[in-house]
């Protein structure tokens, strides 16, 4: 019996980001999202224009507390509140990669601290 080797192919895109883990439903409707913000401000509007990164936090924090509060489907776009909270945590990563992030966070504070020695 011969000795099978590994696909050469496969070395290599081991190394890279495993895109095929993200499940496809959290992208459709994630681009449901994304689309509807689109129509709204245009697209790609964070790589134009600087974002506030603690107004966009604050709208993930919305979008969460409406799903947590009961409501399953944004009555704009027809998807989940967690897709628009998604995207705009998208928004978010694309503009600090862009050098478009206005980092404006409140000065470090204790939470990470105080979780991890509560969590012990």
């Amino acid at each position: 019996m011969a000795k099978r080797r590994r696909d050469p192919k496969s070395i290599t895109g081991s190394k890279k980001p495993p895109l095929h883990l993200v499940p496809g439903v959290a992208i459709a409707l994630e681009s449901i999202a994304l689309k509807s913000g689109n129509v709204k401000h245009g697209p790609w509007n964070w790589r134009e224009n600087p974002i506030e990164a603690m107004e966009h936090i604050a709208a993930v924090k919305r979008h969460l507390e409406r799903w947590i509060d009961g409501e399953n489907e944004d009555p704009e776009t027809g998807v989940s509140p967690l897709a628009h909270a998604r995207a705009t945590l998208a928004i978010l990563l694309d503009a600090e990669a862009c050098g478009k992030l206005i980092d404006d966070r409140p000065p470090a504070g204790a939470a990470a601290a105080v979780m991890e020695r509560l969590t012990r």
